[in-house]
C-alpha cells in the first residue's frame, strides 16, 4: 500500500550506481529505509537537495509491515531551511542532533511526539537569531524522555551531584565514577526545566559544555543497550569554540 507522510532525513548512502538509500524518520510509520531509485543519474527527478541529512520532506512511500526496505514513489520538501545551509556553526549543531536522533531511535512505530520534537528543534536552530551553543545539551536532555530514561530532577542545595547510574541528584556524591559536580548538576538541572528557547539564557563556558556533553553521553551508554560511538561531537567542539 502508500502511504504519505512527513519525514526527516537521517541518514543515506549509496546504493548501486545511481540510486541511495536513506534512513528516514516518518511521522506515520516511524523509522524506515528507502530506496531511491535513479537520484544519481544526469536525468533524476528528484533533487540530491532533498536527501541532505536534516532535510524535512513530504513523501509518498511504498509500505509493506515488517519489510525492512521499501521504495519511495514521489519524495518532494516539507520545510526548506533558511540559515542551517549557510551557517557553520548551525550546521554543526544540527548534524550532532541528526546523529544522536540516528543512533538512539530505534524501531518502527509511530510516535507523533518525538517527531514534532525533532522537527521544532531543526526548525528552531534554524530560525532563532539567539545564541544556540547550549541548544545541543538541551536537545539531549530533553530527548531522554522519549528515549524512556528522563533524569528525575530533584535537584536541590542538599542534593548537588547527579548520579548518572541512577538518574537522579544526591546529597553527596556517589563511589562510583559516574556523576556530575555540583556545577554540572546544577546546568543540567536548568536545562530540564526551561524551553529550548531560553536554553541560551543559562551561563555556560566552553569548558563547561564540553563537559556537560561527555557526562550526557556517558549517561546515554549507561541506559542505552549497544549505545554506538558518537563522532560529530568533536567537529562540533571545534566548531563552536
Amino acid at each position: 500500500m502508500l502511504i504519505k507522510t512527513r519525514g526527516i532525513v537521517l541518514k543515506t548512502k549509496k546504493y548501486s550506481e545511481t540510486s541511495i538509500i536513506a534512513d528516514v524518520y516518518t511521522e506515520e510509520k516511524g523509522l524506515r529505509t528507502y530506496i531511491i531509485s535513479g537520484v544519481r543519474s544526469k536525468k533524476a527527478r528528484v533533487s540530491a537537495g532533498l536527501l541532505q541529512i536534516m532535510t524535512v520532506v513530504d513523501i509518498v512511500a511504498y509500505h509493506r509491515e515488517k519489510k525492512g526496505m521499501t521504495r519511495l514513489k514521489e519524495i518532494k520538501p516539507h520545510h526548506v531551511f533558511q540559515s542551517i545551509p549557510f551557517n557553520v556553526q548551525k550546521a554543526a549543531v544540527g548534524m550532532f542532533m541528526t546523529e544522536i536522533a540516528r543512533k538512539t531511535i530505534r524501531g518502527e512505530e509511530a510516535d507523533a511526539e518525538l517527531f514534532d520534537f525533532l522537527l521544532g528543534n531543526f526548525v528552531f536552530l534554524d530560525s532563532t537569531a539567539h545564541p544556540f551553543a547550549n541548544l545541543h545539551l538541551h536537545f539531549m536532555a530533553k530527548l531522554t524522555e522519549h528515549l524512556g530514561f528522563l533524569p528525575n530532577d530533584n535537584f536541590a542545595e542538599d542534593r548537588p551531584f547527579f548520579d548518572l547510574e541512577e538518574g537522579n541528584f544526591q546529597p553527596v556524591h556517589p563511589l562510583h565514577p559516574h556523576w556530575l559536580n555540583e556545577d554540572l548538576s546544577k546546568k543540567l538541572s536548568l536545562l530540564l526545566q526551561v524551553p529550548k528557547e531560553q536554553c541560551h539564557q543559562i551561563p555556560m563556558s566552553r569548558q563547561g559544555r564540553k563537559s556537560l556533553l561527555h557526562g550526557l553521553l556517558n549517561f546515554y551508554r549507561l541506559h542505552i543497550d549497544n549505545f554506538p560511538a558518537i563522532h560529530s561531537h568533536e567537529i562540533l567542539e571545534e566548531v563552536l569554540g
